[in-house]
C-alpha cells in the first residue's frame, strides 16, 4: 500500500476544516496515487475531495459523482473522482471500465471504496465518521494495523 506522512487522526468542526484537511493530504499526493474515502452518507467525503482538488490546482467546482460514477478534473495533476455508491460490486465496476478509471497517470479519489474493494489493493485509506456535536473524525487507516 502507498503510504504518506499524514496525521492518523484529525477532528473537523466544519466543512471548511474538512476541506483544509483534504488539501493537506492533496499536497502529499503524487501521480498514480489512489485515495479511498469511506464513511457514511453526509460524512464529508466530497468536502475532503474538494480539498484534495484545491491542492492539485483544480479550478472547477467539485461535486459528488453519485449519478455519473466518475468526474475528471484538470489541475497540476489530473484528478478522477469516483463514487462507487450505486455500483453493485467489483464486477459491475469492471464492466464500467473500472481498472482504466482507477489506474492511470493522475490522482484518483474513490468514495465508497468498500463497494469495489478488490480493485483498491494499493490505496491511501481515509475514513470519516460523524461524531457528537456535528464534528467529523477523520482517520488515516493503515491496512496492516487497522488503525
Amino acid at each position: 500500500m502507498k503510504t504518506v506522512n499524514y496525521p492518523p487522526r484529525r477532528i473537523s468542526a466544519s466543512s471548511e476544516e474538512t476541506i483544509r484537511f483534504g488539501e493537506k493530504l492533496g499536497e502529499l499526493l503524487e501521480p498514480g496515487s489512489v485515495v479511498a474515502l469511506s464513511g457514511g452518507l453526509g460524512a464529508g467525503k466530497t468536502c475532503f475531495t474538494k480539498g484534495i482538488a484545491l491542492a492539485l490546482g483544480v479550478a472547477e467546482e467539485i461535486t459528488s459523482p453519485s449519478y455519473t460514477i466518475m468526474c475528471e478534473y484538470d489541475g497540476r495533476f489530473p484528478l478522477r473522482h469516483i463514487d462507487a455508491y450505486r455500483l453493485s460490486g467489483g464486477e459491475d465496476f469492471d464492466l464500467a471500465g473500472g481498472r482504466e478509471m482507477v489506474f492511470w497517470e493522475g490522482i484518483t479519489v474513490v468514495e465508497w471504496p468498500e463497494k469495489i474493494a478488490g480493485f483498491l489493493t494499493e490505496a491511501i485509506r481515509v475514513h470519516i465518521d460523524i461524531i457528537p456535536g456535528g464534528k467529523r473524525l477523520i482517520r488515516y487507516v493503515d491496512e496492516d494495523t487497522g488503525l
